[in-house]
């Protein structure tokens, strides 16, 4: 079974809607599809929102080892995102040598701004942490405590690991971005990362019609 786990955002419901169903569309293997949703983890997730955040998942993603108690591999992804490809095939990239594997993006933003008028932070690392695959028994520093504590950078650059070592590299097809990368035909998971096509001032971006495409088919015509 590939562990799916996606940042919900009530701002962005639609998202992780269209985004599960082009995973589930597209795998060949059974997927455990779960929303990171605030309203579900308020017992463990108690820190209040910081200004600088521009999605309510910006630091409950962390939380991921500890849901799967520290156990196997789980993959955790923005709901910004679309799937293009099987997601098995990322799947079968997890190795135990790591602690954590993503896609190393080195780049500045091209805009200081993205959706709903939110900052664009640049910092070292940025969107690392936008797609993972956790190997949850070397992240065990990942406690409660620590993510409800941590600053974001501490939380977003891995220094919960005792080194860089211990963060794997993925190739860029799994976290293309959007707007920051040349459109691609071999991009297997595109990233809006300035914002998606279901916000109005994105909707012609690249990979909309896509988005638009498999959003229909979550929808009823019939009714």
């Amino acid at each position: 079974m590939i562990r799916v786990f996606i940042g919900y955002d009530n701002n962005e419901k639609v998202a992780f809607s269209t985004l599960s169903h082009s995973l589930l569309k597209h795998s060949t293997q059974p997927i455990a599809i779960t929303p990171i949703r605030l309203e579900n983890i308020k017992d463990i997730f108690v820190r209040e929102r910081l200004k600088i955040q521009s999605t309510e998942f910006a630091f409950s993603r962390f939380l991921v080892p500890y849901l799967c108690n520290y156990s196997g591999h789980a993959i955790f992804m923005d709901c910004d995102m679309l799937a293009r490809a099987d997601i098995s095939l990322l799947w079968r990239q997890r190795t135990t040598k790591y602690a954590v594997q993503c896609v190393q993006h080195d780049y500045t933003p091209n805009s200081t701004v993205k959706f709903l008028n939110q900052p664009q932070t640049p910092y070292p690392k940025k969107n690392w942490s936008s797609m993972m695959i956790f190997n949850n028994a070397k992240c065990t520093a990942l406690t409660p405590d620590y993510v409800n504590s941590a600053t974001g950078l501490e939380l977003h650059q891995f220094k919960w690991l005792e080194n860089d070592n211990l963060v794997g590299k993925i190739d860029e097809e799994w976290n293309w971005l959007v707007g920051e990368y040349e459109k691609s035909n071999n991009a297997k998971l595109v990233h809006f990362t300035e914002g998606g096509p279901y916000f109005k001032n994105y909707k012609n971006c690249d990979y909309a019609e896509e988005w638009f495409d498999t959003f229909k088919e979550t929808t009823r015509t019939d009714m």
